[in-house]
């Protein structure tokens, strides 16, 4: 008989952007490409309620897994065991000034012991690993770093967006470990005469317009449907990613697959992607300013970025993801038949 795995498939509000697609992906992909397995999803439900902490877990126990995974921290304090929990990353205690305070609390009365207790704890990066040591204690040997991967549509050929003018480009939120402010800072000391716009995703939280210029101007859009990114990614010059810390970086991953150069800082940067992007110190909007003239001035090193990221993009599969998920819970299960 197949093992069945128990899928904690909620997507809720607390959950980023990333961490949907995560969980979507995973949800569809796993069971064509581990099918000597059986799955079940749990999909119903938010978090920090009665829903979450007495109806999910009763759920799951009535269905007798033979493992479970938690797809987000955002988990049950009493879990059925044994169970596989994804930490993506722990930008919520890199930065605590940036957070609400109750969230320090959370992580040290919930994830610390959910992750201590999890027979695996996945991550989508390597540096991830030494904060999983240093903030929650978990031993390097428990943790796997499983990548993730880029949806199809950004692999596909897409038809470039095109603006009054060349434009640099931004897809994330706008919280303040993003550093937007060094990425505008970069952009406006491009040099006198540069006719290069900025054009970011999401609200104007910033008054866009106090940053226009005779030669250029900053573009809010707003909320960007995923069908369109691809066409944004294709016609910029360059995505500039200056976040001082990601778990993964979903958007850098997905400009590389339309086409797209990446310059972003050295810190958020993935592991699997470095080699392939210009990269900047934090905070260094001098530097990341020249990374972006270099960019617009070198036709040659833009098409080695081009095809760089393409090549290195098109390794990471949503499909490989699921695989390398699946290896996890074999592992596990093999160990609990020891």
């Amino acid at each position: 008989m197949r093992a069945r795995i128990a899928l904690d498939a909620r997507v809720t509000r607390q959950l980023s952007a990333g961490m949907q697609t995560y969980v979507r992906e995973l949800v569809a992909r796993l069971p064509s490409e581990a099918p000597d397995l059986e799955f079940v999803s749990f999909a119903a439900g938010g978090n920090f309620g009665w829903a979450e902490h007495v109806r999910l877990p009763l759920t799951i126990r009535a269905a007798r897994p033979a493992l479970t995974h938690y797809l987000s921290q955002y988990t049950p304090v009493l879990m059925p065991c044994p169970y596989v929990v994804t930490i993506h990353d722990l930008i919520h205690l890199l930065f605590p000034e940036n957070f609400k305070p109750k969230v320090g609390p959370y992580y040290r009365a919930i994830v610390r012991r959910v992750a201590k207790r999890a027979a695996r704890v996945i991550t989508d990066d390597t540096r991830t690993v030494a904060d999983l040591q240093r903030f929650l204690g978990i031993a390097p040997e428990r943790v796997r770093v499983v990548s993730l991967g880029v949806q199809d549509a950004f692999l596909q050929p897409a038809v470039p967006r095109r603006g009054a003018r060349p434009y640099f480009f931004y897809s994330g939120n706008h919280r303040e470990h993003k550093d937007l402010p060094t990425l505008l800072q970069a952009w406006r000391t491009l040099p006198e005469g540069v006719a290069a716009d900025l054009l970011m995703t999401g609200a104007d939280d910033i008054g866009a317009s106090r940053f226009t210029m005779p030669d250029r101007k900053v573009v809010m859009l707003g909320n960007v449907p995923a069908s369109e990114l691809a066409g944004y990614y294709a016609g910029a010059v360059a995505l500039v990613h200056p976040a001082l810390r990601e778990g993964f970086g979903l958007p850098m991953l997905e400009a590389m697959a339309a086409g797209c150069p990446v310059i972003a800082c050295a810190d958020a940067l993935p592991s699997v992607l470095e080699g392939a992007a210009l990269t900047f110190p934090a905070r260094d909007a001098a530097e990341a300013s020249r990374a972006m003239q270099r960019v617009l001035a070198d036709q040659g090193l833009r098409m080695k970025l081009v095809n760089e990221g393409r090549a290195r993009a098109a390794e990471f599969t949503w499909d490989r993801c699921a695989r390398e998920t699946a290896n996890v819970y074999r592992e596990v299960l093999e160990e609990s038949t020891r």
